[in-house]
């Protein structure tokens, strides 16, 4: 009754702070059309000729008259971001931020040792500061959003992630999810996380969206993302919203091949745009751009990200977008394989209307991709007006990040990191979020007690799981397999082990989170044992379990959280709630 009692308080809460952070989102970013002059070049060139970043002026002259002054390659710079790899940045990326760098991005693999990424951000932003000379910030971003993609290890929270927010249906645990997250990340002085992910859950056999995805209802996704975006922004991290404008309805992965989504005009302003709709309602700062075709919509069938009719004539002018557009990253076969090289796609990312142009790995001083691009804002007008619109629209997004509000620390202190991550109220919240999120899709045998008649087999994957479990039923057998489908060699091998171990058991209680995992459990269809299926990944393999005696859906396989919950709940500690976020 504490337990549910504390909940509910949460909850209450919740309400409260998503209705404020949603304002203050509104507030941050919204354009200020009273305060909107005719002419910023004019009250830009009145400005002193030593200005900088930090000079106090309004944002829009104060960002009309550093890109006005900027040299073509500090405006170039502006506008990309690069990545790096290994665990610290090396000194070619350091050479990129001092030509004026815009941001950088942290992947996943070079995080484990969270306070060497604080010392890491630390460091590029002091380079910013003393080499570039109007000392402009950079972005710092990441893959932070919940679930399965994590980019930001070491001691970060792994939460249940998307689909167990949209399972749950409140808009709070959405906000809340966000909220712990990016406070987080933002001790890490990183200041832009790459979600929420709105893609919706067309295509039930993708693995590259899956759970990633809040489910297939548009309207419940945008409402859903609209609460993340606000959480993130209460903790003081700018949210960007994936995947314009839908990865949804394919299969495909576009970092090896250019997914074609081939819906008509209807079917796509009725289902994709939905939930961006609701976002750009409340002025959501930045979109990521898709590497995703729809030919049927742009006939020449390049991605989104390289397309104007989607960036500039959809999203901005119809649609009335007026925050960043940054794209995924342009390393992926899913924009190179339509433009023929890594320079050109970036040429048609600017023109498309995409902001920053993001590039997973470090580009070298004189590739390409910059020297081709370079020459072009010498040669062709329009091409360096479209680069200095995105340098002004980075500039002032940054003046509007860092001089309000409470942004993330641009210096983060490395000693204080265990402070903040875990973030420890986030730990009580995010098992309360699994419990709300488990699902019973059939119940015939639960709750399964612990006694001598009920005999128990655990059968799974994750130390987690046998950890629970053996709380719970501490005479209980146990068999490990692995979880990485591709590794499982001899499903018939682990079949036979799951056998021999439920000797003298009556009960086997087995997880699936592949299509490996679904054949093991279609061995024991018409064995005579209690068959309990934990769903611990996307809820499609357990569609063809309902023969089991009781089968419950979690949304993430490698989550402690949801592996306390399900256990918890097949031992009959509370019921399950949750709803299944697909028909």
């Amino acid at each position: 009754m504490q337990k549910k009692s504390r909940i509910n308080k949460i909850l209450g809460l919740s309400v409260l702070l998503v209705l404020i952070a949603g304002g203050s989102l509104a507030y941050l970013f919204a354009q200020n059309n009273s305060d909107l002059q005719l002419d910023l070049s004019v009250q830009a060139k009145n400005l002193p000729s030593n200005i900088t970043f930090w000079s106090d002026y309004p944002s829009d002259v104060l960002a009309q008259a550093l890109v006005d002054r900027m040299t073509d390659t500090e405006l170039l710079s502006q506008i990309l971001m690069f990545g790096w790899s290994g665990a610290e940045p090396n000194e070619l990326l350091f050479q990129w931020v001092d030509r004026g760098l815009g941001s950088v991005k942290v992947f996943g693999w070079n995080t484990d040792d969270i306070n060497l990424v604080a010392k890491s951000v630390n460091r590029l932003q002091t380079r910013a500061a003393k080499n570039n000379r109007f000392g402009i910030p950079l972005y710092v971003a990441t893959d932070q959003e919940g679930g399965w993609i994590r980019h930001v290890k070491g001691d970060t929270s792994i939460t249940p992630g998307n689909m167990a927010i949209g399972a749950s249906g409140y808009p709070s645990d959405a906000w809340y999810s966000a909220f712990y997250i990016c406070r987080e990340i933002r001790a890490l002085g990183i200041n832009m996380n790459f979600a929420p992910t709105i893609d919706l859950f067309t295509d039930h056999d993708s693995t590259i969206i899956g759970t990633r995805s809040f489910g297939e209802d548009p309207d419940k996704s945008g409402i859903l993302g609209a609460a993340f975006a606000a959480g993130s922004m209460a903790a003081g991290v700018i949210p960007t919203v994936k995947h314009f404008p839908g990865h949804g309805d394919t299969s495909l992965d576009s970092h090896g091949k250019l997914p074609v989504i081939n819906i008509d005009e209807q079917t796509f302003r009725n289902r994709e745009l939905v939930p961006y709709k609701y976002l750009i309602q409340d002025n959501v700062p930045a979109i990521m751009s898709g590497h995703l075709s729809f030919p049927q919509l742009d006939s020449s069938g390049a991605p989104a990200s390289l397309s104007k009719y989607f960036l500039t004539d959809l999203l901005r002018n119809e649609m009335g977008y007026e925050g960043l557009i940054i794209t995924d990253d342009m390393q992926m076969v899913g924009a190179t394989v339509f433009a023929g090289s890594f320079s050109n796609a970036v040429k048609l990312a600017i023109q498309a209307g995409n902001d920053i142009i993001l590039s997973s790995s470090t580009a070298r001083l004189n590739e390409s991709m910059w020297t081709k691009n370079l020459e072009e804002m010498t040669t062709n007008q329009e091409f360096k007006t479209q680069v200095k619109t995105a340098a002004y629209r980075v500039i002032k997004s940054k003046l509007e990040y860092f001089k309000n509000g409470d942004p993330a620390p641009l210096y983060p202190d490395a000693a204080t990191i265990s402070e903040f991550v875990p973030d420890r109220e986030g730990e009580e919240y995010f098992l309360s979020l699994a419990c709300r999120s488990i699902t019973v899709q059939k119940k015939t045998s639960l709750p399964v007690k612990n006694s001598d008649e009920s005999k128990v087999l655990l059968a799974g994957s994750l130390d987690s799981f046998f950890k629970a479990g053996k709380e719970r039923y501490p005479n209980s057998a146990s068999y490990h397999y692995r979880h990485d489908a591709a590794n499982i060699d001899d499903v018939q091998a682990v079949i036979d082990g799951i056998n021999y171990a439920a000797r003298g058991c009556d009960t086997i209680i087995l997880c699936v989170a592949n299509e490996k995992h679904q054949r093991i459990a279609q061995a024991f269809k018409n064995s005579k044992k209690k068959i309990i299926i934990l769903s611990t990944m996307s809820p499609v393999f357990a569609e063809k379990l309902d023969w089991a005696d009781s089968v419950l859906l979690g949304y993430s396989w490698y989550c402690d959280y949801t592996m306390e919950a399900m256990i918890a709940a097949v031992n009959g500690e509370y019921e399950p709630e949750g709803i299944r976020p697909y028909k």
